[in-house]
């Protein structure tokens, strides 16, 4: 028997508003004219995936956000805000039409690859045609799909027509990077291209060197047509275990703790140190328990019902998240404008767990494991190794579910393993793993839950779950067509209710994640409608 007990006082205190605030009348540190020093950002997970248009990971993509540029992004207010567009396009200033179907961007002036090249509405045609291109290899074409008649009217401007009125699509747009005509566009294999190791892009930083299983280093972009950027280099440190990269960060090897940032048993310690700021930030992830839906007896909907049942939620979340996340029904956080607060709340029961699987057909066999048809009630559990939180989870997750004769056994993997062609192509039984379901700000969850986004049956999203319900799929396609708010909260209600029903992913809650900064580093700002804290690294400099 594990022991979960720990001192609770240690997160006394804590909150969305844990890092220091600025003084009233301080003067505001100013950031130098040209860039100066780096920054050693420590990640628990590799990225490897450096094309932006291809399956990537969060820690992927805050690379991606430092190399590349999109048409314009969601700040941390859930605004959207021009990049690489002059203006974002709304029905107001004539971008997009009356009835959705007809947009148009102009582009801003000015702006140019790393290598010199001019960014033009070229590059923008090709990338969304890329995207569309049934033989590349693309993260989503979830309302890429819908774009029509693409046609580059000036070198600054381009115009396209929407199959259908499709209101996500502003924040798709939000989160889909640029690539280079000239450059990709002349490579045989866009999937196997060299510019996949060695990008090119629009965004503050430039590509320098990458050492497998250690690091990636990005330089300045001086050419840069946005704000900053301010530092010299950006170093990507890949530490695997989540302790060593805390000592490293209270020793001042690394100035960032990003992604997964600072274990909870840390944080006490963490506030503690000079020298250092700690950001605890509400997240838009939700953890879970993700079952594959077509693994044997996690098919059962009465099976998902009774593992749920039997999860003590509260004490995995005091006792190994020192209470710092909010329990979640929902796929949504509660932050988002269409969070349904009326999902029915967990409830740890195993007793009733018990009686439902006996009700089920589900009769315990040798070991206490239940059987039926002769198909055993177990199966493994997956995540990253090297996370000590997640792997006391599963302990206790094991404990909760042998009570009701469910066996679990834990097939733990590297990052870039679990999350390649494990996870995207539902090879795995269940895991555990976070996820920031949203687009940007937008609540659109097809490319996760629409029959037509599994990956293992030829789908082309992040469906693996393998999730297939043909209410779900029309309520997906009726909540990304309606314009009127009201209308999509109503609708994205009942689609947070069918999953709950349905028990699709097993909400654990919703995350609360714990970065650290150094002393001296400005411009960091935590935003829930990006997949990364890196998201503004242009803005950061060091002040003495």
């Amino acid at each position: 028997m594990v022991d979960f007990r720990t001192d609770r006082r240690a997160v006394l205190g804590l909150g969305a508003a844990a890092a220091l605030a600025p003084r009233v009348g301080r003067a505001q540190p100013r950031p130098p004219e040209r860039p100066r020093g780096q920054v050693v950002v420590g990640l628990s997970q590799e990225p490897t995936v450096f094309n932006p248009l291809m399956p990537g990971i969060e820690v992927d993509q805050g690379v991606w956000w430092n190399l590349f540029s999109p048409l314009w992004f969601t700040d941390p207010e859930g605004n959207l805000v021009a990049d690489l567009a002059q203006d974002v396009p709304t029905t107001e200033n004539g971008g997009i039409s009356a009835d959705g179907l007809a947009w148009k961007v102009k582009l801003r002036p000015g702006v140019t690859w790393h290598d010199g090249t001019p960014f033009t509405a070229e590059d923008v045609k090709f990338t969304l045609e890329l995207i569309n291109n049934s033989a590349f290899r693309a993260r989503s074409r979830v309302g890429h799909q819908l774009v029509r008649d693409i046609q580059v009217t000036a070198p600054d401007e381009i115009t396209w027509r929407m199959e259908r009125a499709y209101a996500p699509y502003l924040s798709i747009l939000s989160l889909t990077f640029m690539v280079p005509k000239h450059i990709l566009g002349a490579a045989g294999d866009p999937n196997t291209a060299p510019f996949n190791n060695a990008p090119v892009g629009t965004g503050p930083f430039r590509w320098a060197s990458r050492t497998a299983g250690d690091n990636i280093t990005l330089t300045a972009n001086t050419a840069y047509h946005g704000n900053g950027p301010f530092l010299e280099r950006v170093v990507f440190k890949y530490i695997p275990d989540l302790t060593v990269l805390y000592t490293q960060f209270r020793t001042g090897q690394v100035d960032h703790t990003s992604i997964q940032g600072i274990s909870p048993p840390f944080v006490r310690e963490a506030r503690t140190l000079r020298g250092r700021t700690i950001h605890v930030n509400q997240q838009a992830s939700v953890e879970h328990i993700a079952p594959n839906l077509e693994y044997g007896p996690l098919a059962d909907k009465a099976v998902r019902q009774a593992l749920y049942m039997a999860i003590n939620k509260r004490a995995l979340i005091d006792a190994i998240y020192y209470g710092l996340p909010t329990p979640s029904e929902s796929f949504l956080p509660r932050q988002s404008w269409a969070f349904n607060p009326d999902l029915p709340a967990h409830r740890h029961d195993p007793a009733a767990a018990n009686a439902l699987l006996d009700q089920a057909g589900w009769r315990r066999g040798a070991g206490g494991v239940r059987e039926k048809n002769g198909v055993k009630l177990e199966f493994t559990n997956s995540t990253t190794t090297g996370n000590p939180v997640r792997e006391q989870s599963q302990l206790l997750l094991m404990q909760d579910w042998r009570a009701i004769g469910a066996g679990m056994r834990v097939q733990n993997m590297p990052a870039a393993v679990i999350w390649g062609e494990f996870w995207q192509q539902s090879r795995f039984q269940s895991v555990m793993v976070a996820v920031n379901f949203t687009l940007g700000a937008d609540p659109d969850v097809t490319p996760r839950f629409h029959s037509s986004a599994i990956g293992a049956k030829g789908g082309r999203g992040q469906n693996n779950y393998q999730f297939a319900n043909e209410e779900m799929d029309r309520l997906l396609v009726l909540g990304a067509t309606q314009f009127d708010q009201a209308q999509r909260r109503a609708t994205y209600h009942r689609i947070q209710a069918l999953l709950r029903e349905e028990l699709a992913i097993l909400p654990l809650f919703q995350r609360a994640d714990v970065e650290g900064v150094k002393e001296g580093l400005n411009g960091y700002r935590p935003n829930q409608n990006c997949s990364s804290n890196c998201w503004n690294i242009r803005e950061w400099f060091w002040t003495a």
